[in-house]
């Protein structure tokens, strides 16, 4: 006898769950329904059909062998149903059938199941404000949607735009508008920082300072008040300032989209996502949830977090679709794990970064380094901009995140660390980890291993660090003098920084330290710099064994830097 399948939801995991049922099971009966008549979309493709990267949004829609999946491809090659324009009404469990109404037509009917998929996604977050329901006033939440805002800016009314919302999407959507479109684009973010929770504040401020110098205005702890307009959004008013726009777009995260789940009387964890079990399986076993409908267990924390990714709602579509068939297969969790591209800078992560640590309550260790992603010799070499959060006083491995113009050598380096973090690895476990090397990919003692020993190092007491925040606070606050900034460069490299700061940044290279002890004051706070932090680690211990306390610039003047720091 024939199994029926309904799968709700047809973007990313409904999908994946279909298909890997009808590779399995071949004569079970499946049918995909879906509000939207696109489906089988790449979501995260989104920002580069805004930007113009993907010119088309049927590209969005392809198969890698460039077939459009849309209804008919999964009727005629995969043997699974789709009925788009489709919606929903109610789950009804007692008589195990979905009860449907065509947005077309407006008939309704009902479909049986053996087994029903609830792959229902999110919805985006409203700001709640007046005026939210003005015309130019969008979210990211579809590809239909991020259709109708490229074709507003494809009509010429947009020189002017505001994104509400420093994560991800937000900044993705911003880098689109002002990279492609020319459009003069301000982001409002109620947070402190720009990716608020992913990475740290250093990070965080260095990607802050790429968006200035991309012409992106960033407006922090801010929050958006109301929409003001004539029937179109003409000003966002905030609780400090008013901006005047042509469109907004609403990037404030998304939540679970559970009400089927809800009304249909099954479980949900306290925040509101469905609850499910390690094979998917929601508290009545004939339906299954994944996506980003669901909550997963962190490989890092033990608890329950919320990780909306189409990546991860494929993974989890395929296990569902091995379980409807009969098989066994478990999901473990999750150790979050993302990347992004914000103009020519890549960002990315896995695990806790430093407030997320804070957060859980946890005494932590953030270490920074600033290395090349391929021998210093070698044409091409970018620097990688790493930082690891480490547990105090154990050492166990927490999270990394980091930054570079060059994407893939960043990715490499963030997935080595991700695919450890599940099973808690101390920092000497980053520090020993075998990596690949050739001069045109990796430096001999790679940046993630420098990563593991300057953690080391710091843990066991070797060094005391400042970060780059605190010393331009320092650098910049000329009331003390108490603090000596003592450059281990070359004299070249030194010059510029001897000159805007006199006496209180002194030059002596590292290789000369030694014999020039006498030179240094014992009576002032000291701070080693270097390009990196190596070669001031160097100079710090011989300090130390003369019997001088100091602290090295986490980063050294890379870090500096790329923080966003000029010398005056």
């Amino acid at each position: 006898m024939s199994m029926e399948v309904i799968v709700v939801g047809a973007v990313a995991l409904g999908p994946k769950a279909a298909v890997r049922l009808k590779r399995l099971r071949p004569e079970a009966r499946v049918v995909m329904i879906d509000r939207d008549e696109r489906i089988s979309y790449g979501g995260c493709g989104i920002p580069y059909f805004i930007s113009g990267d993907v010119s088309d949004p049927a590209q969005l829609m392809t198969t890698s062998f460039h077939m459009v999946r849309d209804a008919e491809f999964f009727r005629r090659a995969k043997g699974v149903e789709v009925l788009s324009r489709t919606e929903v009404l109610a789950v009804e469990r007692p008589e195990k059938r979905v009860r449907i109404r065509s947005l077309v037509t407006g008939e309704e009917s009902r479909l049986p199941y053996d087994k029903l998929v609830l792959a229902t996604g999110s919805r985006p977050r409203r700001l709640g404000v007046p005026g939210e329901d003005l015309a130019n006033v969008f979210t990211v939440s579809s590809l239909s949607e991020a259709i109708r805002i490229k074709e507003t800016m494809t009509a010429g009314r947009v020189a002017r735009a505001v994104v509400v919302g420093g994560g991800p999407i937000g900044l993705e959507i911003a880098a689109a508008l002002a990279d492609l479109w020319d459009i003069e684009t301000t982001v409002i973010e109620i947070a402190d920082q720009v990716l608020p929770g992913m990475i740290g504040p250093i990070l965080a401020h260095m990607v802050q300072d790429h968006l200035a110098e991309r012409g992106v205005e960033v407006l922090l702890a801010e929050r958006a008040l109301r929409l003001e307009g004539g029937g179109a959004v003409e000003r966002v008013a905030t609780d400090r300032r008013t901006i005047e726009t042509d469109l907004v777009v609403v990037a404030v995260g998304v939540q679970p989209n559970a009400d089927l789940a809800r009304e249909a009387g099954l479980a949900l964890t306290p925040r509101g996502a469905i609850q499910v079990n390690a094979r998917f399986q929601t508290s009545d076993p004939d339906i299954y949830a994944g996506g980003d409908c669901i909550e997963n267990v962190s490989l890092v924390t033990g608890g329950l977090v919320y990780t909306p990714m189409g990546s991860l709602a494929n993974r989890q579509g395929r296990i569902i679709g091995t379980n409807l068939a009969g098989l066994e297969e478990t999901f473990d969790g999750v150790v979050g794990s993302f990347i992004l591209k914000i103009f020519d800078l890549t960002v990315a992560g896995a695990g806790l970064s430093l407030p997320r640590a804070r957060a859980e309550g946890l005494e932590v260790l953030a270490v920074l380094v600033v290395q090349g992603d391929r021998a210093h010799f070698y044409p091409g070499m970018e620097l990688l901009y790493l930082e690891l959060i480490v547990e105090r006083p154990g050492g166990r491995v927490l999270g990394i995140q980091g930054l570079s113009p060059q994407g893939e050598a960043l990715a490499t380096r963030v997935n080595a660390v991700a695919a450890l973090l599940g099973h808690r690895p101390h920092a000497r476990d980053v520090a020993q980890l075998e990596l690949a090397y050739s001069p045109p990919y990796a430096m001999a003692m790679d940046v993630v291993n420098v990563l593991g020993n300057v953690a080391e190092n710091t843990l066991a007491g070797l060094q005391e660090v400042v970060e780059v925040d605190e010393f331009a606070r320092l650098l910049e606050g000329r009331e003390s003098g108490q603090t000596l900034f003592l450059d281990v460069r070359g004299a070249q490299n030194a010059k510029a920084f001897v000159e805007a700061y006199g006496g209180r940044w002194m030059n002596i290279p590292q290789e000369e330290l030694a014999e020039r002890l006498g030179e240094v004051p014992r009576d002032q706070d000291l701070i080693v710099i270097c390009n990196n932090g190596a070669r001031s680690y160097e100079a710090l211990l011989a300090l130390k064994q003369a019997g001088l306390s100091s602290h090295n610039l986490q980063g050294g003047v890379g870090a500096l830097k790329r923080w966003g720091w000029k010398i005056p």
